[in-house]
């Protein structure tokens, strides 16, 4: 047995929370930090039926990436799904943990993983925060191959899993310098320009934000949970690095909100 606070700190020591942006919530959100936990239920998101497959397999700790109290709560009231959650929570000796723009400003976050799933070298940081090279936003790095742009294109949906992608106008050269960020990227899209990527593969884009392509690159929207959905596989690499014989198991849940219609 092992308490909370021992596990997150697993994580925290890979990923400090001073690393969060100033918007984040992330770290222990429900809960006792000294509860003492045996195992632990890794998700992207906390829904209900999350926490449901939680109380069924006997789980007292969750750690997702997206926090499930992001804003100010004003009340917790089982008439919405956020206070139905941490009620059933609370009901069930359930800790609930967040680790979300701290793992993504990591030199060896999310970002790193979607780039090396995409099969990209010789990574750096996009933008970084500060003089350290390891903090910051973004990830860029070469394919080992230049491919066409349908190519690339088709690549993405291969190893994302992704039935669609959105994306600008193509230019008709080839894919050799790719910039990446899991989940909303729009604000690095410049960023990816100035470093010249061929490709800039990220999720969220509104409408006019193709615009911003501009003839000079291929910009790509390949969903927000498509682009972080290794997250929960690094979490458990983190934790189990830390500590092989403590109980890990990835939530069995989908907990993409986007559906597609093929």
């Amino acid at each position: 047995m092992n308490k909370v606070s021992e596990i997150l700190s697993y994580l925290t020591d890979a990923a400090p929370i001073s690393w969060q942006e100033s918007y984040d919530n992330c770290g222990l959100l429900v809960g006792d930090a000294n509860a003492l936990v045996d195992k632990v239920l890794l998700t992207l998101d906390v829904t209900e039926k999350v926490i449901d497959e939680a109380i069924e397999n006997s789980f007292h700790l969750v750690i997702s990436h997206h926090p499930l109290i992001f804003k100010g709560l004003k009340n917790v009231l089982v008439d919405d799904v956020t206070g139905r959650i941490i009620t059933k929570a609370i009901k069930n000796d359930i800790a609930i943990a967040a680790m979300h723009t701290n793992m993504d400003n990591s030199f060896y976050g999310v970002n790193r993983v979607l780039a090396e799933k995409l099969g990209l070298n010789d990574l750096n940081i996009l933008h970084l925060n500060n003089s350290d090279t390891q903090i910051g936003s973004g990830m860029i790095g070469d394919l080992e191959n230049e491919m066409t742009e349908l190519d690339f294109l088709k690549l993405i949906k291969e190893k994302l899993e992704i039935p669609s992608i959105r994306h600008s106008k193509l230019l008709g050269k080839n894919i050799k310098k790719v910039a990446v960020c899991g989940g909303s990227g729009s604000f690095l899209i410049n960023d990816a320009k100035c470093c010249k990527a061929d490709a800039y593969v990220t999720a969220d884009l509104k409408y006019h934000d193709f615009f911003e392509a501009d003839n000079e690159i291929l910009i790509i929207d390949a969903g927000h949970f498509e682009t972080e959905q290794f997250t929960k596989q690094l979490f458990a690499d983190i934790i189990l690095k830390k500590n092989p014989k403590f109980a890990v198991q990835i939530s069995e849940v989908n907990t993409n909100s986007v559906n597609y219609f093929a």
